[in-house]
Formats: structure tokens, sequence, C-alpha cells
């Protein structure tokens, strides 16, 4: 008897070791599922700003020349389109794997890759010392913004669960998220009621109120995107009421974001929009993620204070390449007129006319839903 027990007790040191392995393979699984996340989003990122350039590129065509095709007719357009389909769904596919608070502030990619390839498309003469002049902002800035995009990746929390329906369930009811409703709609009424009622047209107000309505949309977005993808790995969660809450959730809060930023881009330059919107929006999403899915639960102090200052880093990186843009009074697309073959000139009245119809701005609204800024159009 004593042996057995004497057995028994040389044993149980031995358990904590054979265990050690699948901790490990289980962090080791979270970076990569981080990796492939963040890798989606800035994949996803990058080709949607190349779709809205062409798609730019396609419209300003048609406006300064004598072209009588409409829009929708030119394989420029539809290739726009079509990129534009892919790296929203790399966007949404990225949802599913990283958490919120790493995905959202990577929207800052777009922004970077608007800034170059604005500059890359502008055919001017200039001499370097003009250029490095003109420039230095949105340089200073793109490094900024690639530094704190690094800080975001390396840092950003291992937060891993399932979107099953009984987990997203269990998020709805808790406490601190209705509590964290309670305080959003009290605060998005107060809003609402200043902008409708007081005629308070403050770029902060209708941001703020974007900002309210995108933070709902990407917590709906997670959930969506993580429970397609546990059915499509066989885990079928189609069948969970809590999936349509979401999916309905996600349409209206989308629709009424790019309302908001439909009436914000009608009263404010697209730089100053890009700027404030991005920074309120993407503080206020990662609140929600915090909230809702507990994404800095177990995070170290080290790992918050650096992922904070990555995204402190990205916001003024964003704002200096903002900031450098030219007022939108004239209108001046990325691409200049004289470098484009047949074209002379373009008025923003001819311009407006060829994008008055809303067939024709809900593509620039609806992407800027996940690119948190209202693209120049």
């Amino acid at each position: 008897m004593d042996r057995a027990r004497g057995a028994a007790l040389q044993l149980r040191p031995l358990l904590p070791t054979s265990s050690a392995d699948p901790g490990g393979s289980e962090a080791s699984f979270s970076y990569k599922e981080n990796l492939i996340g963040a890798l989606l989003a800035i994949f996803g990122h990058l080709v949607v700003s190349i779709a809205l350039n062409l798609q730019k590129y396609c419209h300003i065509r048609l406006a300064g020349s004598k072209d009588p095709r409409a829009y929708f007719k030119t394989k420029t357009w539809w290739l726009g389109l079509f990129l534009m389909l892919l790296g929203e769904l790399g966007v949404f596919a990225s949802y599913a794997f990283a958490p919120l608070s790493l995905i959202v502030p990577l929207s800052a990619v777009s922004v970077i890759a608007s800034a170059i390839i604005g500059i890359i498309f502008i055919k001017e003469k200039w001499k370097p010392k003009d250029f490095l002049r003109r420039y230095v902002l949105s340089f200073v800035g793109c490094g900024l913004a690639i530094v704190g995009t690094y800080l975001l990746v390396t840092f950003a929390p291992n937060s891993h669960e399932k979107m099953t329906g009984e987990n997203i369930t269990r998020h709805l009811v808790s406490w601190p998220f209705l509590l964290y409703m309670l305080v959003e709609i009290i605060l998005f009424c107060l809003l609402l009621y200043f902008y409708k009622e007081k005629n308070a047209n403050n770029i902060v107000v209708i941001l703020l109120l974007v900002a309210l309505l995108g933070s709902m949309t990407v917590v709906t977005v997670k959930a969506v995107a993580g429970m397609l993808v546990l059915s499509i790995q066989g885990n079928l969660q189609l069948d969970y009421p809590i999936f349509y809450v979401m999916f309905v959730c996600m349409v209206a809060t989308a629709v009424y974001q790019a309302a908001f930023l439909s009436q914000a881009s009608q009263m404010y330059d697209s730089s100053l929009i890009a700027s404030v919107g991005y920074i309120l929006s993407t503080t206020i999403a990662i609140t929600a993620g915090a909230v809702f899915y507990l994404d800095f639960i177990g995070e170290d102090a080290l790992h918050i204070c650096m992922f904070a200052l990555g995204c402190l880093i990205a916001f003024l990186g964003v704002f200096l390449i903002t900031r450098n843009r030219k007022k939108a009074i004239p209108f001046e697309p990325y691409i200049s007129m004289d470098a484009m073959p047949g074209v002379k000139c373009m008025s923003f009245s001819a311009w407006t006319s060829r994008t008055s119809n809303l067939a024709a701005q809900m593509p620039f609204l609806l992407t800027s839903l996940f690119l948190g800024c209202v693209p120049d159009r």
C-alpha cells in the first residue's frame, strides 16, 4: 500500500511536463491565427485602395473625354469593382481569424496605400527640393503608420475564442456589454438630437455617430465571419438565431454609417474626414471589442502599453498623411489630368454630374465602412 502511494506521488510531478507541449503549440497556433488575420486585412486594404483608384481613373477619363459610354460599360470600372469585392472579402475573412482589436487599426494600410498611389500617379514637373518639401509630411506619416502597424501586429492580443452561437450569446447578455450598450445608446441619442434638432453639424459630432455605429458593425462582422468559417469547417452555426440577429444588425448599422458618411463628405474635406474618422472609429471599435470579446483579458501590462503606443503612432501617421493633402475646393484627383492621354480638362461640375447617382457613390461609401475613412471622390 505504501509502495503504491509512493509510486503515485512520484508520477504527479510528471504531469505538468507532459502538458507543456500542448500549451506551447496552442500559443504558436494563436500567433499563426493572428498572422493570418493581419495578412488578410493588409491584403484586403491594399487591394481596395487600388480598386478605388482604378474606378476613380475610369470616372475621370469619361468625364474629361467625349466618350459616350457609361462608367459601368468600361473594363476598368469592372476590374475595379472585382478588386474591391476581393479586397472586402479579405478584410471580412480576417475578422474570423484575428482579434477585433488587431484588425480594426490595420485600416491605416489603406491610407498609406492611397498616399503612395497618389504620389506615384501625380505627373507634374517638379524639382527634387520641391518634391521633398511638398511630400515630407506624407513620407514621415507613412513611416510612422508603418511603425505603428508593426507594433500593432507584434503586441496584439491573443484571444482566440471560437465564434460559436453559445459563446456569442453569452457575451451578448453579459453585464459589461449591456452596460456598454446602454452608455452607447444614450450617447448616440444625444448626438443625434443635437445633430438633427440643434443643427450641430460639427465634424466631430457626425463622425462620432459614424464611429458608434461602426463599433457595432465590426462586432457583428466578427461574429458573422467567425460563425461562417466554423460552418465551413464542419461545425454548423447557421441554425442559431443569434447568427441572423448579428447579420441584420451588421447590415443596418452599415447602411446608416454610409448615410452619415455621405452627409459628412458633402460638408467637410475628405482628408479631414479620413484622419478624424480613423481615430474616432478605431478607438471606439477597440473599446467595443475589448468589452464584448474580452480581447485584453490575460494580457500583461507591457503588451497592452505597447499596443496602445502602436495605435497612437498609427494615429499620428494617418494625421500627417491626410494633413498634407490639398483642400478639395477645386477638385484635384490623385492622377493629374494632363498626365492622361486624350484628356484636356475637367471641371468639378463635370465630375459631380458623372457621380451624382447613388450607384456611383455607394461603392466608395460602403468601402469606407471597413477602411475607417472616406476616400477622395
